[in-house]
């Protein structure tokens, strides 16, 4: 099995650096001022245990490769990114080829449905940052993170078996799972958090705002019929694997969400995980006021550039109540 990893980010970038790492033919697709690195440099791996640089292949996009059965591609793109990287690769990829998509949310596999039959979700538990060109940072050790793998919506087959052997064995823990979708939409649940994160800062995750917009997440998915993984499952699936370790003598900042705002990319993806509730809330009647709120203030500070903090989490509760 080759896999191509589309999109070298945090996520990308690590597991195509622990597969390469472990003898895996991977390559990596990445653009930008991150391709100039990574075709200059290689990839710099930063963990609490080593820094390592690696020579891991990698292309500027689909269009300079040639795929074939064999291949899977683990797309982990933002999900704003995700309908025009799907595009390029569906010009030069054959509908059967397998799409993995290592991603927040559960948009993208419906959008992969339509150019691919082979499409798989992977549920991502990896505190992993992406800060600056051909370099990536792993903070857990020695289990690197959770990367749970079925197709989607439901079952599994041997290609996704296999898959989760190959990344059981490059430093993951990784099951494959007949009810993904499922796995996936309680970390959707999780990822409310993420936009209170980037406009108030890392420490405002287990505050009153995260709070109210999960509550507005489970009752929106009551509504839809739509089961998912709670808080007891999902503890008990991540027991103590993940542990965390400063890298440099620095602690992890934020997660994905941060990171965008941090490196200034001028979008987020927002729309796609505070966002999905909003838009499940008005096909099924639920009111969603503070995932509203917090979509729009995101994608503001996100296109202004502004910095991960702007807000205090009393601010926002003020004009939530002043509505």
């Amino acid at each position: 099995m080759r896999v191509v990893i589309f999109g070298a980010g945090a996520i990308g970038g690590v597991i195509g650096a622990r597969l390469f790492q472990h003898g895996h033919d991977v390559t990596l697709i990445a653009r930008g001022a991150n391709f100039a690195e990574l075709s200059k440099s290689g990839l710099r791996l930063e963990t609490p245990d080593e820094t390592v640089t690696l020579p891991v292949p990698v292309v500027e996009g689909p269009e300079a490769m040639s795929f074939d059965s064999v291949d899977t591609v683990i797309l982990t793109v933002k999900s704003q990114d995700t309908m025009p990287a799907l595009s390029h690769l569906a010009a030069v990829a054959t509908p059967t080829t397998a799409i993995v998509c290592g991603q927040n949310g559960v948009e993208n596999e419906r959008v992969a449905l339509r150019m691919f039959r082979n499409v798989y979700g992977m549920c991502v538990m990896m505190p992993a940052s992406h800060l600056s060109p051909g370099v990536v940072q792993a903070s857990s050790s020695p289990i690197t993170g959770l990367l749970d793998v079925g197709r989607w919506p439901h079952g599994v087959d041997d290609r996704i078996r296999e898959l989760a052997d190959v990344l059981s064995g490059a430093s993951f823990e990784s099951v494959a799972r007949e009810d993904i979708a499922r796995w996936k939409w309680g970390k959707l649940l999780m990822n409310l958090g993420n936009a209170v994160e980037a406009l108030c800062g890392p420490g405002q995750r287990g505050g009153e705002l995260v709070r109210r917009a999960v509550k507005e997440g489970v009752d929106v998915l009551a509504a839809a019929g739509i089961a998912y993984v709670g808080r007891e499952e999902d503890a008990a699936r991540r027991g103590q694997l993940l542990t965390l370790g400063p890298i440099g003598g620095a602690t992890r900042g934020g997660g994905s969400s941060w990171q965008s705002l941090i490196r200034e990319t001028g979008s987020i993806e927002t729309d796609y995980l505070t966002g999905e509730i909003v838009l499940r809330g008005r096909l099924f009647g639920v009111a969603t006021p503070v995932n509203e709120l917090l979509q729009r203030l995101a994608n503001q500070l996100a296109s202004e550039r502004g910095a991960p903090g702007t807000w205090s989490e009393g601010e926002i509760l003020d004009l939530l109540n002043a509505n």
